[in-house]
């Protein structure tokens, strides 16, 4: 809206100046205090292991560059903008000019300059990420299963497909997922029963696929520092109906603690398990599938004399169990976790008559029933 030379202006014209300056105010102290969110919003997460600082650096200096290129080339077209604005006057072309030697020379050897420094300082953070021990410290094969991950450790001097020590075959959990020393170099295999999967941990600034049939390997490294410290890592590559739940724990300890945790667990493993029940050894059978990481049946009716689960999990490279759970939610009933395709016969001891759960706690929110005890 327009106002006479000498005029004072109108009331919705000073009605909008004000609107315009509360927004601006308002827009200007929501920038300075979200600086430091918006600032960070431009990076990656703070990386938490060796190979990602390497990659956390390569970072920051691409991001430089582009800033400074950014500055420059917005700087300049609005130097332009102004400098040779049109003028009251100003009814002639002004001077062309065609063709300059040292503004062509600049803007060629410029940037071939810092695209040859890119693949330099790139191949130099390839080769060291990519770099592995020849002496690691811990070996691990992350198996990466529809739709589960297990991890096996591996003797220090084993190959790919050795047999292991112990498998953990919970992805999370004080004991599940994947438990590494901190300040100790880990080599980790990965490998695929199924189809391609990817090994991702984002404070790792690290992705690698899983693939069938190709043993993808890497050296990891958390920094002493993070000892006790846990993040959280996932399937990067859709992969089926249950990608979503493809997660795992990653647990960094202190030397001395992971000690104590391996012996723990090879002494779980190494222990003489009890004799496997019989088929009818707990009173009738009920037979129970797991498939497409599904319970074939949702509901169960057992004597409370007891009974014999006929586990058939149907999931190749998935490992599935079956627990019983009381109305409190407490475990009266803990089923050994197998690997499939694979069965297994569980004998359940009598039960108080009533209603109770049965789930895989490896896939609680996928699978479970109600199981009525009479």
């Amino acid at each position: 809206m327009s106002t006479t030379p000498g005029s004072r202006p109108s009331s919705l014209a000073i009605v909008g100046r004000v609107i315009a300056a509360v927004i601006a105010i308002a827009l200007l102290l929501l920038v300075v205090l979200n600086a430091s969110s918006i600032w960070n919003s431009f990076f990656p997460p703070e990386a938490k292991s060796v190979e990602g600082q390497e990659i956390r650096n390569l970072y920051d200096i691409v991001f430089g560059i582009a800033v400074v290129i950014f500055v420059v080339v917005e700087g300049l077209i609005i130097w332009s903008v102004v400098r040779y604005r049109r003028r009251p006057g100003d009814d002639e072309l002004p001077p062309q000019t065609h063709g300059n030697n040292l503004a062509e020379i600049l803007w060629t050897v410029i940037p071939t300059a810092i695209v040859i420094f890119l693949f330099i300082i790139s191949w130099q953070t390839l080769n060291n990420v990519e770099a592995t021990s020849a002496t690691p410290d811990l070996k691990v094969r992350a198996v990466a299963g529809q739709f589960q991950w297990s991890f096996d450790y591996l003797p220090a001097d084993a190959a790919f497909d050795t047999k292991p020590l112990f498998s953990v075959t919970s992805p999370e959990g004080p004991d599940g997922g994947l438990t590494l020393p901190a300040g100790q170099t880990t080599h980790l295999f990965l490998k695929s029963p199924d189809v391609i999967h990817a090994f991702y941990v984002p404070q790792f600034l690290f992705k690698r696929d899983v693939v069938p049939g190709i043993t993808n390997q890497f050296d990891l490294q958390i920094p002493a520092s993070d000892a006790g410290q846990t993040y959280r890592g996932q399937c990067a590559e859709l992969c089926g109906i249950g990608h979503r739940i493809m997660i795992f724990e990653v647990h960094a300890l202190a030397p001395a603690d992971f000690q104590a945790w391996m012996q723990k667990q090879q002494a779980a493993a190494n222990a003489t398990p009890p004799p496997a029940p019989s088929g009818q050894a707990a009173g009738p059978a009920l037979p129970l599938i797991a498939k497409g990481v599904k319970f074939d049946q949702g509901a169960l009716t057992a004597p409370a004399t007891g009974f014999t689960i006929q586990f058939d999990n149907q999931d190749a490279g998935t490992p599935h169990d079956v627990d019983i759970l009381d109305g409190s939610g407490a475990k009266v009933f803990d089923g050994k976790a197998i690997t499939g395709p694979a069965k297994e016969n569980l004998a359940v001891p009598p039960l108080a008559a009533g209603t109770y759960k049965f789930e895989c706690s490896i896939h609680p929110t996928l699978m479970s029933g109600t199981l009525t005890v009479q």
